[in-house]
């Protein structure tokens, strides 16, 4: 697929941050036996790929803002675009040694996200988008899965951890839905969790208090796949409030009724 001038750049950035945690990745497993330098080694490779996003991107279109996971909030000198970004999405996989994570880029324009990447290093998948132009996983046009039927669906979602508030919520939710599907997976990723199920490989997929970053390019590979994606709760805004449904066009409306109770 021949893309845009701003996809190119999306593309050419998250490869060589990639390329740059890849590196990073193999040296994890040396530092196991220290929590601490290990925790602390991930957290200067998250710095070190959100820079080079920063110099790729930023070099390119110089008065975009910026919304990042370690940088913050920039506004750009054109208020009516701004790249998002997540360097590392699935830190603790990285952490420990899981090869399931991802860099995610959005392109936001006038409050719409209009292109995605998400690349998977690991595995070297980029999968990536644009408004009106499909999906695709690198030389692969994506389309979301054809099942319809809940119990031969397969659905991911976020587990909460470290005594979060929205546990007893998620156990509510899993308590609907596990009878009447074929699994439920917590792989550690939702930035690779939306761009499978663009793939055809989930059908839906479900999340609580995440952030913009962890979502935005997520939400129009699933769109450009032709899957639905929506607030968790009418009305809401999806990367307001880091909450979000997405699945197939066969099985979304089933799938949302179960999780929305």
């Amino acid at each position: 697929m021949v893309g845009s001038a701003n996809l190119n750049v999306m593309l050419k950035a998250a490869r060589k941050a990639g390329r740059a945690l890849a590196k990073d990745f193999r040296e994890v497993e040396n530092l196991q036996v220290s929590m601490k330098g290990a925790g602390d080694f991930v957290s200067r490779a998250d710095i070190a790929a959100e820079k080079i996003l920063k110099t790729e991107l930023m070099g390119a279109r110089p008065t975009y803002g910026w919304l990042a996971e370690e940088g913050g909030e920039e506004e750009g000198q054109d208020p009516t675009r701004r790249w998002i970004v997540d360097p590392l999405d699935g830190t603790t996989n990285f952490l420990h040694g899981l090869p399931h994570w991802a860099v995610s880029i959005a392109l936001e324009h006038k409050g719409e996200v209009v292109a995605g990447v998400i690349y998977d290093a690991s595995k070297d998948e980029a999968f990536f988008a644009e408004k009106g132009a499909g999906a695709w996983m690198n030389e692969s046009r994506l389309r979301v899965s054809g099942r319809s039927k809940m119990i031969e669906s397969i659905f991911a979602t976020g587990l909460p951890f470290g005594g979060r508030a929205d546990l007893p919520e998620t156990l509510q939710d899993l308590a609907r839905l596990m009878p009447t599907c074929a699994g439920v997976r917590r792989w550690g990723s939702a930035a690779l969790d939306m761009a499978y199920v663009a793939a055809g490989r989930y059908e839906g997929f479900w999340e609580r208090r995440l952030n913009a970053w962890d979502l935005a390019a997520g939400v129009i590979i699933v769109r450009e796949a032709g899957g639905f994606v929506e607030p968790l709760r009418s009305g809401g805004n999806i990367l307001a409030d880091g909450e979000v449904i997405c699945g197939n066009e066969a099985i979304f409306d089933k799938f949302a009724g179960v999780i929305r109770g």
